[in-house]
């Protein structure tokens, strides 16, 4: 039991065992030599997968997965090196194997959903936050939620949510214009995306809105702060365990914002509830009325076949997911697309001819449901974007059963297997020069070649993101209106002076995908009078 010691020191346990004296120090004892025994399997197990050098057969690679642009350069090595998977392990904790080719992630992700389970590394500390919902649950609950969530993504109810878009999207411009007006042209996207889409997302869940881009909001203010105190906690290995975590100040600010969320999203529910509950009572033709209702709505009135419907708890999960995974990914994926077309302006250019072209002779600019499939070229630079700077860097899973792979390899069951959408996207057995912005690649009649898991972005198979046609719809309409109404250009941090280096972003991922220091750019207006009377 010579490993005991080492063990009580890493965690920052030991002194306090040794005071509870010998009865608790044998349960210890116990719960460690299984530990180190289901470690020493795992580790055999996952011995047909190469493994990267580990500080040590204990720590394994603690400490050596970064959220920095070296951990990106790190994984860009790992790919290099293992071409398609390696294993991983942090302390005798975490047991991972990572993936990096089409050929080992397709298996994965297109499992049945039924032996599909989210681990609790990754998504565990979402739970407080967003409870049982469709992105935690698993199983035969997962598929219930499924069935139940799916008509509030409808083609039909989509179309309805593109005129918020295009409100947000004009509140955001009427701003950029100001700053301008002030004398400013460098901006820093992801705060001012982010209050965009936020403004939107509550526009199409709640019909509520918040005027968060102009004012301070304590909801939006909460729902940032959540967000920020899980990339803390994740970086914590002591504050992966509640017990710990809840009474540290982190925590107990975790659970002020959390307060204020579901607070928020209990009220607009239950008043909905009623609401629907009274109109059902003087006009049973709701399917007639359906497709007006924002998501809240939507979702109080699904039914599965023996007409159950989600209860208020249930309900609140979902709306607090739908704004969790709706406005840090859109957020983050419409920022990375302005900046590549801001370094490649002959991209840019075209674009903007593509969507001067869709709006000639009408008399306001607003893109209608309709105008999406008529925008090819800026749909392929918005996937091209998604492939270089994927919003989500990786997806993980666990499964209840034995995974085979190519090459006569296994993962075991309980094994977390680490997808990575930012190894695959970046992998040059895969895509030739992978770390440059060549659109081209996303041409209908150039994509029949490539593996169907090479791009992957929103996940794949039957637990992939259920809001993708959401998110690409809302891409398309704030691109496409930016595009025809402003040039942009690479800016600088004004913090950081002149020495900043245009194009030198360091890439910074958290949640979502980010920049240190901001991603920064400068904006004209193309016809600021024309524009300002609409």
């Amino acid at each position: 039991m010579s490993l005991l010691p080492l063990v009580l020191s890493w965690t920052g346990l030991g002194q306090v065992l040794l005071v509870l004296g010998s009865g608790l120090g044998a349960v210890v004892a116990f719960w460690t030599t299984r530990l180190l025994l289901r470690h020493a399997w795992y580790t055999h197990r996952l011995s047909c997968f190469s493994k990267p050098r580990a500080n040590s057969w204990l720590l394994g690679h603690l400490g050596q997965m970064q959220s920095s642009e070296e951990g990106l350069l790190q994984v860009d090595d790992l790919v290099h090196k293992y071409k398609h998977s390696c294993s991983w392990f942090l302390g005798p904790f975490y047991h991972l194997v990572r993936l990096f080719h089409p050929d080992y992630v397709k298996p994965l992700l297109m499992a049945p959903a039924s032996i599909t389970m989210k681990d609790e590394l990754i998504y565990g500390h979402l739970r407080p936050w967003l409870g049982q919902s469709l992105l935690l649950c698993n199983g035969e609950e997962w598929s219930r939620r499924r069935r139940l969530l799916t008509p509030a993504f409808h083609f039909d109810i989509l179309k309805n949510y593109v005129a918020k878009f295009n409100t947000s999207t004009n509140t955001l411009h009427d701003k950029w214009r100001q700053v301008v007006a002030e004398g400013s042209t460098a901006l820093e996207m992801f705060d001012h995306i982010t209050l965009m889409t936020l403004d939107s997302l509550l526009k199409c869940a709640f019909s509520y809105d918040s005027d968060c881009q102009r004012s301070v909001s304590e909801y939006v203010s909460a729902v940032v702060e959540l967000s920020d105190l899980i990339i803390e906690r994740r970086h914590k290995i002591l504050h992966h365990w509640d017990w710990f975590y809840w009474r540290t100040e982190q925590g107990k600010r975790f659970r002020k914002a959390l307060g204020v969320v579901h607070g928020f999203t209990r009220e607009v529910v239950q008043k909905r509830r009623a609401l629907i509950s009274q109109q059902t009572k003087s006009d049973t033709n709701l399917t007639r009325q359906q497709r007006k209702k924002d998501f809240v709505d939507i979702i109080l009135l699904s039914k599965d076949a023996d007409g159950q419907g989600l209860t208020d708890e249930e309900v609140q999960a979902e709306a607090n997911t739908f704004m969790f995974a709706g406005h840090d990914t859109t957020a983050s994926a419409i920022s990375w697309t302005l900046y590549n077309l801001a370094r490649h302006d002959h991209y840019q250019d075209k674009c903007r001819q593509e969507v001067m072209d869709l709006m000639q002779g009408r008399d306001r600019h607003q893109i209608e449901w309709e105008d999406l499939s008529n925008l090819p070229f800026t749909t392929m630079c918005i996937r091209e974007s998604l492939r270089l700077h994927a919003p989500v860097q990786a997806v993980t899973r666990t499964y209840t059963r034995d995974m085979e792979l190519p090459g006569h390899r296994t993962v075991p069951a309980g094994a977390i297997c680490l997808v990575s959408i930012y190894g695959t996207h970046h992998n040059p057995a895969v895509w030739t020069d992978p770390h440059e912005f060549r659109p081209q690649r996303f041409d209908p009649t150039r994509t029949a070649d490539r593996p169907s898991h090479a791009f992957i972005p929103f996940s794949s198979g039957p637990r992939n993101c259920i809001g993708q046609k959401f998110a690409l719809a809302q891409l398309r309409v704030v691109v496409a209106l930016t595009l025809l109404r402003f040039r942009l250009t690479p800016g600088e941090n004004p913090d950081l002076g002149t020495g900043t280096r245009p194009g030198g972003v360091r890439r910074l991922p958290q949640l979502v995908l980010r920049a240190e220091g901001g991603l920064w750019l400068r904006v004209e207006p193309l016809n600021p009078e024309e524009l300002e009377d609409e």
